[in-house]
């Protein structure tokens, strides 16, 4: 139980515990704050245990979650703290491996040894993933933002959580995106003009690259580009794809200043190919959870940093 109470712990989901009701009560509270926002699923008594029924994304992104803060985890440490049966956590682990997530170690999982530079979760995994994070770094980003800017927002799934802080409290924007999904969000929200960036559906995802989009972006002056990343390595950002890689790239030469949103663990080995130097942007906006030598080698390179404390549930306070 003490290392549950570690993992927990140290993922900041909840106070530490004693008995087996309240450890109950922690399970549940540490898996519903993978996604704040809606419903974890259904809790109910199994033999004094409570037991949970995650979708597989959010049982996923918990798994990877765990394994980022430790580097390795029990599979009897998942049944304790997500409380689903031994061979649901056995198949989880089966998928993330063949996904190039993990490596399977006997009785558990771990991180793997040499990261794939082409690796990315599936799309519902993505979602789910550093939750709190990505909410706080949103909400700040959107905190920035002033009426009548018009602004870029790339398909990352830290951005998505900035068109949500929009929608929760408007204000007027033009906003141009090649994502479908901050499409649906800001298209109910009057206040703000959409300009929707052509291209073909990345598959799997519900990210627009290629033509026309990229040529449309070079006709555009926008104020701010807001962009996420797959990985912030020395001085370069880099991504899994080339095509996104391309399409960030345009949006950058688009805008006046472009602000990129990356939770701490954005910050690891670079990925297929590169974005840009961090020199081509302005601001990057991360969460106080960014390993000190990561920061201290961004503000060596003299980039703007803005480090966002996340506070569970909600509010988020910022230290210089």
């Amino acid at each position: 139980m003490r290392q549950i109470a570690r993992v927990i712990q140290a993922s900041a989901f909840a106070a530490p515990y004693g008995d087996t009701n309240v450890a109950r009560n922690v399970r549940k509270s540490a898996v519903e704050d993978m996604a704040p926002s809606a419903s974890a699923g259904s809790w109910e008594d199994d033999g004094g245990r409570g037991r949970v029924d995650l979708i597989p994304a959010k049982r996923h992104a918990f798994i990877l979650e765990c394994l980022k803060r430790q580097g390795a985890v029990g599979v009897q440490e998942l049944i304790d703290l997500i409380g689903a049966s031994p061979s649901t956590i056995r198949r989880d682990l089966e998928t993330l491996e063949r996904q190039g997530a993990l490596e399977r170690t006997h009785g558990g999982a771990m991180l793997q040894r040499t990261e794939l530079a082409t690796f990315e979760p599936d799309l519902a995994t993505a979602a789910h993933f550093a939750r709190a994070e990505k909410e706080a770094i949103g909400a700040a980003m959107m905190s920035e933002l002033r009426a009548g800017q018009s602004v870029i927002f790339d398909a990352s799934t830290t951005v998505l959580e900035v068109a949500r802080a929009i929608a929760a409290t408007p204000i007027p924007l033009t906003a141009v995106t090649n994502s479908l999904a901050i499409a649906q969000i800001l298209a109910a929200v009057p206040e703000v003009r959409l300009v929707m960036l052509g291209g073909t559906c990345k598959p799997g995802s519900l990210t627009l690259v290629g033509q026309p989009g990229e040529n449309f972006l070079r006709t555009i002056h926008a104020d701010v580009a807001i962009l996420g990343t797959h990985a912030i390595t020395g001085d370069m950002l880099t991504e899994t794809s080339l095509e996104v890689a391309a399409m960030k790239q345009a949006m950058i030469a688009a805008a006046r200043r472009v602000v990129v949103l990356a939770d701490n663990s954005k910050f690891t080995a670079p990925n297929f190919c590169t974005i840009c130097r961090l020199a081509d942007i302005h601001q990057i906006i991360t969460d106080e959870g960014i390993d000190q030598a990561h920061l201290t080698n961004l503000r060596t390179l003299d980039v703007n940093v803005r480090v966002v404390r996340v506070s569970r549930p909600g509010s988020s306070v910022e230290r210089s």
